[in-house]
């Protein structure tokens, strides 16, 4: 006799069980996307012709021929961590525009997560308390969609051009009350997912005072992540280099993540972080250790080599081709969608632009959205075979469901211009034109 009953799970399991809207949505594009007709303007992959293949191969083969320095590359590893790609990272940072020196690294404990930054960001939310976090909005929706599951409360502060708004968070933080012990951390990405905003050194230094006098209020640490991930394509050459706040923090509340998924390639899975020695660097030192021991030895050994042979050149190339990219990309959009446009973000660093529209909503069951996924029930439009669809990442994704944006997300979207060739994206935004004239021309789909 066959049992009606099912695997009993945490309340994290239970509410992993239903896909993430995105997830859910990306997942639908894939299962029959078109290459060459379909556009995805939605995912954050990267440019394949950016992965510099022939310097991993000649990095791989390199790291082989000297096996006194490698050590069993295809073996387990020490979970902070190889000594070669640790020693790289800390040699970049101090070399680069951080504002980084020996001097204060040799203070500070380097760690390597076992699958990427993102690993890092999920260590950090299985080790805290639940309770709330503090970010930006935009948020991060992947990491804050993870955090709601996690069980956490996340508190979203807007943003303007120079990143979190500190009088907003201010007031948050008041209006919280005596829950402000609650605070378990507070997490902002340096160039924000979705709308490439850059946080500004300013108020980098603003937001470590004011985490640093919480936390003695509240007589602990709470930590301020900087989460650094995009933060190596900056490639506006008008701004300003951005500082880490490692040197000025005393009291170890900063931790900065890193990662070289965006410079070289997302398959090395390399995410590493930096901050003051803790209790807390060691239980995710420990969580790396419960979740395969380390991260691939043979991975890091050949971060490793491009780090210390190839990355400066490859810095330059990849943040030239993104410039450029990022300029044509801008001039489509604007000749496309500008008419249309109220708010336009993005171009200065990563591959993203964040667009608001006039009066176009964009979600998953508005007009606009079911024309570029060729779903609007109308043959004419959906039926034809060489009719492109369109995935983007709707605004209302990309705000807190109860923040203070709610209203302008139904209005948003974030095109991603890292993956698809210039000719695609061109494509891609034409239709987003089309979509857009439709929507206004049935506004009840």
């Amino acid at each position: 006799m066959r049992m009606n009953c099912f695997v009993h799970m945490s309340d994290f399991g239970r509410r992993s069980a239903t896909p993430s809207p995105v997830n859910q949505m990306m997942a639908q594009f894939a299962a029959d996307f078109r290459d060459g007709t379909d556009v995805n303007l939605g995912v954050g992959y990267i440019n394949e012709r950016t992965i510099p293949v022939k310097k991993i191969q000649e990095s791989l083969t390199a790291l082989l021929s000297e096996p006194e320095r490698f050590r069993l590359p295809f073996n387990y590893g020490g979970p902070a961590g190889t000594e070669n790609l640790t020693s790289a990272i800390r040699s970049y940072l101090c070399s680069g525009s951080f504002g980084l020196s020996s001097a204060v690294l040799d203070k500070k404990q380097l760690i390597v997560g076992p699958s990427g930054a993102t690993s890092l960001l999920d260590s950090i939310a299985q080790i805290l308390p639940r309770g709330i976090v503090i970010t930006s909005d935009p948020m991060y929706y992947i990491y804050c969609e993870t955090l709601s599951r996690r069980g956490f409360e996340v508190v979203a502060v807007p943003e303007d051009a120079n990143g979190i708004r500190l009088d907003l968070l201010e007031s948050k933080l008041l209006s919280l009350k005596t829950r402000v012990s609650e605070i378990q951390f507070f997490y902002v990405v340096t160039v924000n997912n979705p709308s490439c905003t850059i946080l500004a050194n300013e108020r980098r230094y603003e937001l470590l005072r004011l985490v640093t006098a919480l936390s003695h209020m509240q007589r602990r640490v709470i930590p301020l992540i900087f989460d650094r991930a995009y933060e190596d394509l900056i490639h506006d050459p008008r701004t300003p280099a951005p500082l880490s706040m490692l040197p000025y923090d005393d009291l170890g509340v900063v931790h900065e993540i890193g990662t070289l998924s965006k410079v070289l390639a997302p398959a090395l899975r390399i995410g590493y972080l930096a901050a003051a020695p803790s209790p807390f660097l060691n239980a995710l030192v420990q969580r790396t250790s419960d979740m395969g021991f380390s991260a691939p030895v043979i991975t890091q050994e050949l971060a490793a080599v491009l780090m210390e042979r190839h990355l400066d050149e490859q810095l330059r190339a990849v943040n030239a081709g993104y410039r450029e990219k990022g300029r044509a990309v801008k001039k489509m959009i604007e000749v496309e969608l500008g008419h249309v446009l109220s708010h336009l973000e993005g171009g200065r660093a990563g591959f993203y632009y964040y667009a608001t529209f006039s009066d176009v909503e964009t979600g998953p069951i508005s007009p606009f959205f079911a024309y570029c996924t060729r779903t609007t029930g109308d043959h004419r439009i959906d039926g034809a075979p060489l009719h492109r669809r369109v995935i983007y990442i709707p605004g209302e994704y990309c705000v807190h469901p109860t923040g203070d944006l709610v209203k302008p997300g139904k209005r948003q979207l974030r095109i991603s211009y890292g993956f698809e060739e210039l000719d695609q994206v061109a494509a891609g935004i034409a239709v987003l034109r089309e979509a857009a004239k439709y929507a206004v021309a049935n506004p009840c789909g």
